[in-house]
């Protein structure tokens, strides 16, 4: 069995038991009607989200002259662009925090208009969006945190009534302490100057990606503010099945308040930029962009295959099924934003975890969360772009998809 596939096995297993029990569940909600889901607020506001799978969307809202364009959007035009995404990856998000960690040090970390993040990457993406002086804060996220400060298993009987297999009360603890209001505030005064942060959610019950415009929702002045993207931050990192949905109030048309249930946002997608109907041209001239704007995708995975021979038993196969679909849909992502990259112009620099990894960490994960897996991968990363072996073009990730694990055979 390969040593990197630990963490996903045991996620899989959380979800299998979970639905051996999904019809006790008995978590008591007042779900949203069908007939309001098109037509909600959220802290009073329609516009601090989006339908992620609608081609149809305005990056940037609409603005009624240029006067008011060059104010809103002052802080950003007439300048380079740099835009980050940051792709889901469990405890593989250490791949991404050493990247960043040595991509200050190196002094060639631009300030990034746009940072987007899913799962792992919501949880890497403030961080990420405020700058190097969140470095040490992320390196010890991602660093020294196990499975027992960021989740607790259920008792048998408690699963009876639960939503899941597992408890993230702890998580929503180190949430709370690093997703402060001084936080809020800072991201807050980034929207004053026109950078979006935006993190991806699954909407369980309409079954469709949601993208949320945490610096909009920090720039709201909503006193419920925190708490929200605190929530929209969970949400995204809380694996179907395995972690409890978060349960986000809303207010309908109707005049009523109501609960939607968000998770992983890598159960619509891997990672995201933006909508496919969106004229970037049209964008970058309005806001005069400066030289050819870069796109800068981390994929906290692998893309190369993993030979296993696969045992003829439930866990064995769905764990199997789990782990190729993430991985070929972390490949359909990237063509998307290729694609994207390819057709309005933009510079695509991209990066994941290589298949020499396998050379140089022989430690085999013990938990979901290993600190010391991460601290060894952290650590990888941080030695490979401090070498400038990390961004990498579309074609090499091309043959790198074609490679096979080592040890292993082509199929």
């Amino acid at each position: 069995m390969n040593r990197f596939i630990t963490s996903a096995r045991t996620q899989v297993t959380f979800v299998l038991v979970c639905l051996l029990f999904s019809g006790c569940a008995s978590v008591v909600r007042n779900p949203l009607p069908e007939a309001f889901h098109q037509d909600i607020t959220v802290l009073g506001q329609d516009d601090l989200r989006y339908w992620g799978d609608s081609p149809h969307v305005n990056a940037f809202p609409d603005v009624a002259s240029q006067a008011e364009l060059e104010e809103r959007y002052a802080g950003i035009m007439d300048r380079e662009h740099n835009y980050l995404v940051i792709s889901g990856g469990g405890a593989n998000g250490a791949y991404g925090a050493g990247v960043l960690r040595a991509w200050t040090e190196l002094g060639t970390r631009p300030e990034f208009t746009i940072v987007t993040g899913v799962s792992t990457g919501a949880l890497i993406a403030p961080f990420a969006f405020l700058g190097s002086d969140y470095d040490e804060e992320l390196e010890t996220f991602y660093t020294t945190l196990d499975t027992e400060r960021l989740i607790d298993a259920r008792g048998f009987f408690a699963l009876f009534g639960a939503d899941s297999i597992v408890d993230t009360t702890p998580l929503k603890r180190v949430l709370e302490e690093a997703i402060d209001d001084d936080m809020i505030a800072a991201i807050a005064r980034e929207h004053e100057k026109g950078r979006i942060l935006a993190v991806g959610t699954t909407h369980m019950d309409a079954g469709r990606s949601t993208v949320w415009n945490v610096t909009r929702i920090a720039a709201s002045g909503h006193p419920g503010a925190t708490k929200l993207v605190r929530e929209v931050l969970l949400a995204s990192a809380s694996i179907q099945g395995a972690f409890p949905p978060v349960y986000i109030e809303v207010e309908a048309r109707d005049g009523n308040t109501y609960d939607e249930m968000h998770s992983d946002g890598g159960g619509s997608s891997q990672m995201f930029f933006y909508p496919a109907g969106a004229d970037w041209d049209r964008i970058t001239e309005l806001l005069r962009v400066q030289g050819q704007p870069t796109i800068w995708v981390i994929r906290n995975g692998f893309l190369h295959a993993q030979y296993e021979t696969v045992e003829p038993r439930l866990l064995n196969i769905a764990g199997r099924t789990i782990s190729s679909l993430t991985r070929t849909q972390g490949i359909g992502d990237f063509f998307r934003i290729w694609t994207l990259a390819r057709r309005d112009g933009l510079q695509l620099e991209v990066t994941w975890i290589p298949v020499a990894v396998h050379d140089e960490i022989e430690y085999q994960p013990a938990e979901a969360f290993d600190p010391v897996y991460m601290q060894a991968l952290f650590e990888f990363a941080y030695r490979q772009t401090l070498a400038g072996e990390t961004w990498r073009d579309f074609e090499t990730m091309l043959t790198d998809i074609d490679r096979v694990d080592p040890g292993g055979a082509n199929p």
